[in-house]
């Protein structure tokens, strides 16, 4: 929990508090479990944070908080889900400090072995000189301490070595964490975070070529319906079917993710307006080509239909402000969608 959550919790109004969560839980029809209820005490406790903001979003489009969706929210802005991506950076910075530590050796070895052929070649030289020279033996001395210098140099190396071997299978685990900490378990796309971060990265790249971004919104029609009638799990199996068909359009100029709940993202980065519309359009089709079958008893769930909103980005417009104006297509379009057609 944040320092302010975690000192309310501790106070005299620490019940209320509760109270309060337990009764907006109980209002959205969210099930109070451990991670529900931390993320209703930010809510009711610290309304204007960000983490606050975003639940009030999901609860204006009627979003479902599944286990996934608050898992999502978890992920995004809770502190301690933040550890498995500082332990990443950590061990990025470790292996680097390695690498540079291994050309550092490299270098004074490299160095070691010229001055010992120098002392060596002194020495001999010394060595033919008549009579017996003090700094020939001076040199033999030096000569002798550099070459022991040289074996422990080597023995380092070696240890250097094994552990630059265990911190590259370090990373590559840590890795392997950022990816699935980047993926939404259930769909296998890019969740919320990994999203985020990409269309910040996108604007900023816009920003110094000019280039154009188109933002669209996916929302599955009537979800909680599925989720009622049928249950979670069948909820699930309709939400990897819409992901298979973003999947499919997805491209390297076309980003795409779970969002939260059962909305999905799309940012187009090379395509005309009339390209996305007709992107959206062909998902839509694929989308309601086929009734599904509920895999565990083969029940017709009937076909699936999803609605749209896009937004294409202005000059120097933030993702957030970007997001919110796809948000508000989406909403229109919804909208439009449940509006009965006047008979003629």
């Amino acid at each position: 929990m944040s320092e302010h959550v975690d000192t309310a919790v501790r106070g005299p109004q620490a019940y209320d508090l509760a109270r309060q969560a337990i009764e907006a839980m109980e209002s959205a029809k969210v099930w109070p479990t451990p991670l529900n209820f931390e993320l209703w005490l930010h809510f009711i406790s610290t309304p204007d944070s960000p983490l606050s903001q975003e639940m009030k979003r999901l609860l204006g489009i009627h979003t479902t908080f599944t286990d996934a969706v608050s898992e999502s929210l978890a992920t995004e802005f809770l502190p301690r889900s933040r550890l498995s991506e500082e332990i990443r950076d950590a061990g990025a910075v470790l292996n680097r400090e390695l690498a540079a530590v291994a050309i550092a050796i490299d270098k004074a070895r490299e160095i070691q072995v010229q001055y010992a052929d120098t002392l060596t070649d002194a020495k001999v030289q010394l060595d033919q000189s008549t009579p017996p020279n003090p700094l020939a033996e001076l040199v033999g001395t030096l000569s002798k301490a550099t070459r022991r210098i040289q074996r422990h140099t080597v023995v380092l190396e070696k240890r250097l070595e094994s552990s630059h071997t265990e911190v590259n299978k370090l990373r590559t685990h840590l890795e392997q964490v950022r990816r699935d900490a980047m993926t939404d378990a259930l769909t296998n796309l890019a969740n919320r975070k990994a999203f985020d971060e990409k269309l910040v990265s996108l604007c900023a790249s816009a920003d110094k070529t000019g280039s154009a971004i188109s933002l669209a919104v996916v929302d599955i029609d009537h979800f909680k319906r599925f989720n009622d009638t049928w249950g979670h799990q069948t909820g699930d199996q309709v939400l990897r079917y819409v992901a298979s068909a973003i999947a499919r359009i997805t491209t390297p100029t076309r980003v795409s993710a779970r969002y939260g709940g059962e909305e999905f993202v799309i940012a187009f980065t090379e395509e005309s307006v009339a390209q996305v519309e007709d992107i959206l359009n062909t998902l839509r089709v694929d989308i309601a080509s086929r009734a599904l079958r509920r895999r565990s008893t083969n029940d017709d769930l009937g076909v699936v239909t999803i609605s749209t909103g896009y937004a294409t980005r202005q000059p120097k417009e933030t993702p957030f402000e970007l997001m919110e104006r796809a948000d508000a297509a989406l909403y229109v379009s919804k909208r439009a969608a449940l509006t009965p057609t006047p008979s003629a």
